[in-house]
This record gives C-alpha cells, structure tokens and sequence, in this order.
C-alpha cells in the first residue's frame, strides 16, 4: 500500500477555540492508483495533501507512505525522505523567480546529488515540451508553461508518489487539458502513484478512483474512472468558501 490514512484529525485555533479540519479520514491508496480528492472548498483537501506530503502534523491519527510512518519523523528525516519518495505540484506553481526553468528544474536534483543535474532537467523540460524555453524565467512563462516547468521539477527524481493541489485550478480549460494529459502520462511511463486534489470534473473523471471530502470527512468512495456527474457534482458544492480546502 503506498499511502495509509488511520484516523487522522487537524484541528486549528480560531476565534479561541479548536476549528476541526479533518475529522477522522481512514484511506488507503494502493501502489499504482490514480486517485482525485473532490469537495467543496473547506472540506479539507489541500490540508490532506499537505499532511500526506509532510508539510505539516497532524492533531491526531497517523500516515504511513511507503510504509513508513511521516508523523513521527524529524525534520531532517523528513526532508530526506519527501525528497526520495514524493513529488509535489502547486496550483500557484512555486517556482523560484530568480531562476530559469532548466534551474527551477535543477534544484531538487543538484539538492540530491544527481551528477549533471542541469543536462538531466535539459531532458525533463524536453520531456514536457519546454526545450525552447530552457533558459525563460519564470515571468516570462505562461500559465501553462510554468506548470509544467513544476511538472517536470516534481518528476525529475521519479518519486513512487505524485501529489498534485488543484494542478489545473490556475489555467483555462484547454491548457488545463495540456496539464491533465502530460501528467497522466508521465504517471503511466513511470509507474508511479498519483493523489490530485481537484475541482476540475474533467480531471477527476480520468482518475481510477475519486474520494469526496465534506466537513472534513470522507462521504463517497467511488471507484472506476469516468465518473463525471458524481465529479461534478463534488466540484460545484465548491461555492462554498471557507477556509483550508
């Protein structure tokens, strides 16, 4: 199994006293799934994603991805082990401005050590179709482009786990096609694991499995691809817009 959620809680203080973010998720996701995470905003999708990837802890419950248990790792472990194991993409791209793409690219792999780290996030970019736009900063990218420079940084060490927040939540709907097909692909090419949050039914409805987020609790559980009623039924609750989606 390469993800295992066991009663996870995340409560935060607002207004003086706990707000429950998540509220109890129990999920497995086995090796190899495509799994869409939908709800409206404030259900607590991005805040699972997170937390599946480390970035933050838990008030309760516990993760294990690749059978090792995130929660309880240091932070020198942890950042060790989310550079070996998960590759994470941003809705809002997180490049870094002073850098070309081939550099954005670069980062993670020079960070592990890679010989020819630029020659081997020359090939990523050409992989995503961005050869000629090696040496662009990132201002000087589109949307799409920027994401997929983010693509090709979060596949670059081949992690076994692919995490994507709302990948297509920045781009128009046919970029936004670009993005789903690219990384979809790169997932079968290396066999990975991949968990998006979305609001896009169009996304959700290519993954192999879609699980619903209400309150902070799962509410549906729906496997097989090309559910794209129950996909969008999940994305238009998202006029809803509280805090922590």
């Amino acid at each position: 199994m390469m993800v295992q959620v066991r009663d996870l809680r995340m409560r935060l203080a607002g207004g003086g006293r706990p707000v429950s973010i998540l509220d109890g998720i129990t999920l497995d996701v086995p090796a190899g799934q495509v799994l869409a995470i939908a709800g409206p905003s404030g259900s607590g999708k991005s805040t699972l994603l997170g937390l599946i990837a480390g970035l933050d802890r838990p008030s309760e419950g516990s993760i294990r991805v690749a059978g090792v248990e995130v929660t309880v790792l240091g932070e020198p472990a942890l950042a060790r082990f989310r550079r070996e194991t998960i590759g994470y993409v941003f809705q809002s791209f997180h490049l870094i401005p002073t850098l070309t793409a081939v550099e954005n690219v670069a980062v993670p792999l020079e960070l592990a050590g890679a010989d020819d780290a630029l020659a081997h996030a020359a090939r990523l970019l050409d992989e995503v179709g961005l050869a000629g736009r090696a040496h662009h900063y990132p201002v000087q990218l589109s949307g799409g482009e920027q994401q997929r420079v983010a693509l090709a940084r979060a596949v670059g060490l081949r992690p076994p786990l692919l995490l994507a927040d709302e990948p297509t939540g920045n781009l128009d709907s046919a970029t936004g096609a670009q993005i789903i097909d690219l990384m979809l692909g790169l997932n079968r090419e290396r066999r990975s694991t991949l968990v998006l949050v979305t609001h896009d039914p169009a996304l959700a409805a290519h993954a192999d499995r879609m699980v619903s987020l209400r309150d902070g609790r799962v509410v549906d559980d729906t496997g097989g691809r090309h559910h794209e009623a129950d996909a969008a039924k999940a994305a238009a609750a998202g006029s809803d817009r509280r805090c922590c989606g």
